[in-house]
């Protein structure tokens, strides 16, 4: 099912659109049998599964941490990660561009925002984004690349509002890129969008959406 469930959702989204296969508490069977399609792109959120999968499987397949990541925990994902998506603090991005520094590597990351309406999600306000893109500890790191921002819609049923917090996270992603990164090419994701809604944040604006239970399954929570 892994394999039709793939390419249902790779015909259905535009080729301009990058799928993030959310494989979190998933076998490394599930990843081969996506890898095995050809999809090479996967994002999990806890640094220890990443880490863990990073060393069992293929090495071309491009890794994305997507859940909230701890400052102490980077050291362990900076040799190999390819985009971090949920930085939401000066600190963090701090260390990012330390641990990178060791490996001789420049780390692709994303800003967070906060446009849910719930209190759970991390996120930056498009004030502290603002002081954090000016403040000289950030202009002087060059070990650390914001390549667009990412963000997590209200878990609801009411779309309207989906729509709304996408269309919000779209409307930042502009400000940032016209006052932060104008003539930066680099400066061009917009991740946002899960699989309950990545086909309304698709029609807001998103370029990359992070889907998991609609490739592999529901999820185990057990172990």
């Amino acid at each position: 099912m892994i394999k039709e469930n793939l390419n249902h959702i790779l015909k259905e989204i535009p080729a301009s659109v990058t799928l993030v296969a959310v494989s979190k508490t998933k076998p490394t069977s599930d990843i081969m049998e996506a890898y095995d399609q050809g999809h090479r792109v996967f994002g999990e959120n806890k640094v220890q599964e990443l880490t863990g999968k990073f060393e069992e499987l293929p090495k071309d397949i491009e890794w994305h941490l997507i859940g909230h990541l701890q400052r102490n925990k980077v050291k362990y994902i900076a040799p190999f990660v390819s985009l971090i998506h949920a930085v939401d603090s000066l600190k963090l991005l701090k260390e990012i561009n330390k641990q990178a520094a060791k490996n001789e590597r420049v780390i692709d990351c994303l800003l967070q925002f906060h446009i849910a309406e719930e209190d759970t999600k991390f996120g930056l306000e498009l004030k502290e984004a603002h002081a954090l893109l000016i403040s000289e500890e950030f202009l002087h790191m060059e070990n650390v690349r914001v390549v667009g921002l990412m963000g997590m819609a209200t878990f609801t049923d009411n779309q309207d509002q989906i729509r709304k917090e996408f269309k919000a996270l779209k409307g930042y992603f502009e400000l940032v890129k016209e006052n932060h990164f104008k003539e930066d090419d680099y400066f061009n994701v917009l991740s946002m969008g899960m699989s309950g809604d990545y086909s309304i944040a698709i029609e807001e604006g998103s370029n990359m959406i992070r889907v998991g239970s609609k490739i592999f399954g529901e999820r185990n929570y057990q172990h």
